[in-house]
C-alpha cells in the first residue's frame, strides 16, 4: 500500500506541484488541506504517514484563531495521538538560519525550501522520514 501524505498548503500552485511530484514520482497517496482540524482527524484515524506543512498559512484556524504551520506542528507534537507522524516543513520565505529556528520552534522533523527544485531530494527526505516514523509509537486506537 502506498504511503499517505497530507499536504497543508494554502497556495494552489504549490499544492498542485507537490501533488504531481508525490503521486507521479513517489507513488504516494496525497491529500491537500488548509484545515488543521481535518489534519488532526486524519492522523488520529491512522491514515497519515507524513505531513508536509507550509510554514506560512493565511487561511488556517484552530480554536477560532489564525494559526501558521509552526503552531499547528507544535500542537501535533504536544498531542500523544498525533506526535508520531513525521512533519516536513516547507516554506518559500527562507533566510539564513531559518531552518534551525523553524525546526527548533515547531518540533518538526525536517525542512525544505519552496519552490521544489530537486524532486529526487524531496522523495529521499520523505522516504527517510516515513522510515523514521514507522518506528514511532502509534496511537492506542490505531
Amino acid at each position: 500500500m502506498p504511503h499517505r501524505i497530507v499536504i497543508v498548503e494554502d497556495d494552489p500552485m504549490n499544492a498542485k506541484l507537490f501533488q504531481i511530484v508525490l503521486t507521479r514520482k513517489g507513488g504516494y497517496e496525497v491529500e491537500v488541506t488548509e484545515d488543521p482540524s481535518y489534519l488532526v482527524e486524519r492522523i488520529r484515524s491512522g491514515n497519515v504517514d507524513l505531513v508536509i506543512m507550509d510554514v506560512s498559512l493565511s487561511n488556517s484556524e484552530m480554536d477560532g484563531r489564525p494559526v501558521d504551520g509552526l503552531e499547528i506542528t507544535r500542537r501535533l507534537r504536544a498531542d500523544a495521538t498525533t506526535r508520531h507522524v513525521p512533519v516536513l516543513l516547507a516554506t518559500a520565505h527562507a533566510m539564513k538560519g531559518s531552518r534551525e529556528k523553524f525546526l527548533r520552534d515547531s518540533g518538526a522533523d525536517d525542512y525544505i525550501s519552496k519552490p521544489i527544485v530537486d524532486s529526487d531530494d524531496l522523495i529521499r527526505r520523505i522516504e527517510a522520514l516515513v522510515a523514521k516514523g514507522s518506528h514511532a509509537v502509534p496511537p492506542a486506537d490505531r
